[in-house]
């Protein structure tokens, strides 16, 4: 009866291990692999997008071997390499065409911010950082990256990680911990201090400049609400909309120093510029609105949050010879590359 007993325990320990990998595995033969390549970076991941939770156990100065997960589409929190997820970030978050010294820059930041992750996630366990691989969002598993590349899988694989294994250990450090190191597609010029986006400063993302992005590709970018679809949209924030007169919704916008939008006011109200963007879908909460003929044109400069790495600016400053370290000391100025 005994062994009997523990045959069975044996038998759903086994099972509660595999259960997470097959329902993986049963995503992506739902979805498929994520078809075509980008030749523009993914900005605002999961991975970057929101600031981390406020530290509740002291931060570590230890690299982990392994890297938790929240895998949205699978449901699931999954351990990978710490080789392997660089590898998947990197590709998520930069095309591969891109100079050496700024997918380097973009490894350490991505291994730099998993870690900060870590140290300062509420439930460490349920995963440090969300990703979605399916989608291309944060990570990309081998098996997408084989469909993302297609016949080029091979020679960019060999590529990039040959890059990464350059940097595998480069983890940028502030007072001994590794830093947050967060990362965004383009910025209006000059990146954004943290406060003025998640509502904490840190000493090393404050605003420093980025006129290279000024020529990145759709730096600006149009798009048009109806006044209904506006009317909806500010409803979703608690807003009641006159309307009689959409003219009126939008008052004059307060900016930060770096040209971001503060706050404006928005029926008779004030909302913070980052609230309105995630509202309103914006790629930036560097924007202006304008009203004509029955519709709004919102305006907006550069793509992503602002905080920490222009990805746009990395390449620039590869391009122009700068090192992946210069390149990480010109963003999160007062950090330390150890190795």
């Amino acid at each position: 009866m005994k062994k009997t007993f523990f045959l069975l325990c044996a038998l759903l320990l086994v099972l509660g291990t595999l259960l997470p990998i097959a329902g993986y595995r049963l995503t992506l033969a739902v979805f498929g692999p994520a078809q075509g390549a980008s030749s523009d970076p993914l900005p605002d991941t999961a991975a970057s997008e929101a600031a981390p939770d406020s530290a509740v156990v002291p931060p570590s100065d230890q690299d982990s071997e392994s890297f938790l997960l929240a895998d949205q589409s699978a449901g699931a929190v999954v351990s990978v390499p710490r080789r392997e997820y660089l590898i998947g970030a990197v590709a998520a978050e930069m095309p591969i065409s891109w100079p050496d010294e700024a997918l380097k820059a973009q490894a350490i930041a991505a291994h730099s911010y998993a870690l900060y992750c870590r140290d300062h996630a509420a439930e460490p366990a349920s995963g440090w950082l969300s990703v979605d691989p399916v989608r291309r969002q944060g990570y990309l598993t081998d098996a997408v990256l084989r469909s993302y590349w297609g016949t080029a899988y091979e020679e960019n694989y060999a590529r990039l990680s040959a890059l990464v294994d350059s940097a595998l250990t480069d983890v940028l450090y502030y007072d001994n911990a590794p830093a947050g190191t967060s990362y965004f597609a383009i910025s209006n010029g000059m990146t954004e201090a943290s406060e003025n986006v998640w509502g904490t400063a840190l000493p090393y993302l404050v605003a420093v400049d980025s006129s290279a992005d000024l020529n990145a590709d759709n730096y600006l970018y149009t798009v048009q609400f109806t006044t209904e679809q506006m009317q909806q949209a500010l409803a979703g924030l608690g807003l009641l909309p006159d309307p009689a007169a959409p003219a009126s919704w939008f008052g004059e916008a307060a900016l930060t120093p770096s040209g971001y939008v503060a706050s404006l006011p928005v029926c008779g109200q004030s909302v913070t510029g980052p609230a309105l963007r995630k509202a309103l879908g914006l790629r930036s909460a560097c924007f202006t609105v304008q009203y004509q003929e029955g519709s709004f044109l919102l305006t907006t400069k550069g793509y992503g949050h602002g905080v920490g790495l222009s990805q746009w600016g990395a390449k620039a400053l590869a391009e122009q010879g700068q090192s992946a370290e210069e390149i990480l000391a010109h963003y999160f100025p007062g950090t330390e590359l150890r190795r």
